[in-house]
């Protein structure tokens, strides 16, 4: 059973020097998440041009969902009358802009891919904007329109571990804090308490992602011998057939992981140290939003044809924006050179150091914020049982 303890061990250990990191990422998301309305801003989305696509992106990276709540969403907003672009940029903005995935992608990997990951999904959104506008059929977005105003039945939910939510359940997902503003009046509860709401919230939907991520970097890098990461990517001959080969395997290997969100980043660590190129590292770590549950959420939302599009063009915009990052950033003299570190998964130790003060200050600190989440739950049973 050493494999198994391994395994285990390099997940522990990995949230170990990452734990600090996620409470800082979750809190600031949680702050900006309280003085910005994802269903007020969504009205702004109802024409495809740079003013709503912005916003869009904007609005997305200033929250912070899973994949799968993303995409819930993003249906929302299409049905409150969105065009089908900005709720894409919405939707991959949401889940690969937010400040969550940054920090814990510097702790992992450094600055270069977290400035690298921020510049490709601004230069992906561009893409996807431009291929959407060049392919994408009308008559298919206005089906897609069409489709997600009609009213889904339990039954179409995807049985993922994180029940993916339907739109009015989306809408009830984003509006928690009303629940509890409803009896102390939204103006009088106290901005940290909000924040507290926000902060526990996104940790119910993402821990079993982050969770998921860890272990399967951990089982990986303690099952999946190093030639076989050596011989998946191309390290040999031409430069530029093997930056496309890696950007393009890269968002497969996302795919058949299941692995999305922040989930992505231990393993993104695992494929660097063993060969994979700066580009393909890039794109992988965007595929969260072509899992193979994913596919399936927006073939029910929208229809198989309508999955095949969106699923392809994610596709294609995550490969270029993954060629694009190398080549730039290779001008630019920005990619780490040297012998590969070691991976941050299979060299992780849980041992005392500065992390680990780190680690116990976001403890308490998180734990101070659940005190103030329940508390405000307990008025709000209280107030039901009067």
């Amino acid at each position: 059973m050493d494999w198994l303890r391994l395994s285990l061990y390099h997940a522990l250990a990995m949230l170990w020097a990452t734990f600090w990191a996620l409470v800082l990422g979750f809190t600031i998301s949680g702050v900006l998440q309280v003085f910005v309305s994802k269903e007020q801003m969504s009205r702004a989305f109802g024409q495809t041009n740079l003013k709503s696509i912005s916003l869009a992106t904007g609005l997305g990276a200033a929250s912070s969902s899973c994949s799968y709540a993303a995409v819930a969403a993003a249906r929302s907003a299409i049905q409150q009358g969105a065009a089908l672009t900005p709720a894409l940029a919405f939707m991959f903005a949401s889940t690969n802009l937010v400040i969550e995935l940054g920090a814990v992608l510097w702790v992992l990997m450094g600055w270069q891919f977290v400035f690298a990951e921020i510049f490709g999904a601004l230069v992906l959104i561009v893409l996807m904007w431009l291929l959407v506008a060049l392919f994408f059929p009308q008559e298919l977005e206005n089906e897609i329109r069409v489709r997600a105003r009609e009213k889904v039945s339990s039954g179409d939910h995807c049985q993922h571990q994180h029940r993916p939510l339907s739109g009015p359940a989306a809408a009830e997902h984003e509006h928690e804090l009303s629940a509890v503003s409803s009896f102390i009046g939204e103006h009088e509860e106290r901005k940290w308490t909000r924040v507290a709401h926000a902060f526990v919230r996104d940790w119910s939907m993402l821990w079993k992602e982050i969770l998921g991520g860890f272990l399967i970097a951990g089982f990986l890098a303690a099952l999946v011998p190093h030639d076989w990461w050596e011989g998946l990517f191309l390290q040999t001959g031409p430069r530029v057939v093997r930056l496309i080969e890696n950007a393009l395997v890269g968002p497969i290997i996302a795919m058949i992981s299941f692995v999305c969100s922040v989930g992505n980043i231990p393993l993104a660590s695992l494929l660097w140290s063993h060969g994979i190129s700066f580009g393909g590292v890039i794109s992988f770590i965007y595929a969260d939003l072509i899992v193979i549950p994913i596919i399936i959420i927006y073939a029910k939302y929208y229809g198989a044809r309508a999955a095949a599009w969106i699923t392809g063009i994610f596709y294609v915009s995550m490969v270029l924006a993954g060629i694009i990052v190398d080549l730039i950033f290779s001008a630019l003299r920005l990619i780490p050179q040297g012998p590969r570190p070691p991976s941050a998964v299979e060299h992780a130790h849980i041992i005392w150091n500065y992390t680990s003060w780190l680690d116990v200050a976001a403890a308490i600190f998180a734990a101070w914020l659940l005190f103030l989440h329940f508390k405000a739950r307990g008025k709000e049973s209280g107030h039901a049982c009067h």
